[in-house]
């Protein structure tokens, strides 16, 4: 079983990639919302800003007022980020739930 640790690592090295490919990425992806990423099985949550093709801001804590969130496991969490697990197979699955509006939604999938 993941840890909180862990689960924050995998979000820190999310944000890192996702910096990396900012500049080819904002030129085709306007998303600028707010993330909340909520670990159910560890009873945690972080907390962000998808802004420019980053993730910053990046915290401990929930946003019940965030534009985007994602629920899942511990353990899902990290396969997403490695990328051992299909975020469209892992929703469909009903592993993942990504909350957001559909138009949100297409952005954020292009985005990872």
């Amino acid at each position: 079983m993941a840890s909180v640790d862990e689960c924050r690592q995998a979000l820190r090295d999310l944000a890192a990639r996702l910096d990396a490919n900012a500049d080819k990425v904002r030129e085709r992806i306007d998303l600028d919302r707010t993330l909340a990423c909520r670990v159910t099985d560890l009873e945690t949550a972080f907390h962000g800003r998808l802004a420019g093709g980053r993730l910053v801001d990046l915290a401990d804590g929930d946003d019940p007022t965030a534009r985007i969130a994602l629920v899942t496991t511990g353990d899902d969490l990290l396969a997403l980020v490695r990328g051992e697990l299909d975020v469209t197979r892992a929703v469909a699955s009903r592993r993942v739930s990504i909350k957001a509006n559909p138009f949100d939604l297409m952005k954020l999938r292009k985005l990872l």
